[in-house]
């Protein structure tokens, strides 16, 4: 999929929703059912390949919508994954709540950080990466995605937009050896 048909689709949508959430103060409410929407999309690439399938009839989306998310999205909401499918854009919607979530990060001055250690972090260290990002890029709040990788020995390293701050064991390692090998 080209990057700018995508953008040209993906970003009025989402911007769409969060003026409908300004609107109805539901911005909060809408962050959940997006988030609920990107679960069940990373859980079921059945899901996935149904809609974006161009064969399979807009009722039957609508229908198979309607029953995983009755009584767990806000109505609103729902008429908008109506909307989606009605206009074709159905297969957009992962990057639509993906896009919509990063607007609503930017109105509150809240950067996604995404961290990977050795071994999960307990709240402590939790708590400490988020006020090492907060001081690292002056926002307001921070929204951790937190992963494991077995191969950083220890430490962490944390990506933040394109800024990536190691501070594992496995990158002091790469670091001091790539010394070594320039002062030999």
């Amino acid at each position: 999929m080209q990057t700018t048909v995508r953008g040209e689709v993906v970003e009025p949508y989402a911007e769409a929703l969060l003026s409908l959430a300004q609107a109805h103060n539901l911005i909060d409410q809408f962050q959940q059912d997006t988030q609920l929407i990107l679960e069940l999309l990373a859980n079921s690439s059945e899901l996935q390949q149904f809609l974006a399938n161009p064969l399979i009839k807009a009722e039957a989306k609508k229908n198979v919508l309607r029953q995983l998310t009755v009584d767990k999205v806000h109505g609103y909401f729902l008429n908008f994954l109506m909307l989606l499918v009605d206009r074709r854009r159905i297969n957009f919607l992962g990057p639509i709540c993906e896009q919509y979530r990063a607007l609503v990060r930017k109105l509150r001055n809240v950067v996604l950080a995404e961290v990977t250690s050795a071994v999960e972090l307990n709240a402590d260290q939790r708590r400490a990466v988020v006020e090492k990002v907060k001081a690292m890029t002056g926002a307001a709040d921070v929204e951790l995605v937190t992963a494991c990788d077995p191969e950083l020995i220890g430490g962490v390293v944390i990506k933040v937009g394109s800024q990536i701050f190691d501070a594992s064991l496995r990158g002091q390692l790469r670091r001091l050896s790539l010394t070594l090998a320039q002062s030999a």
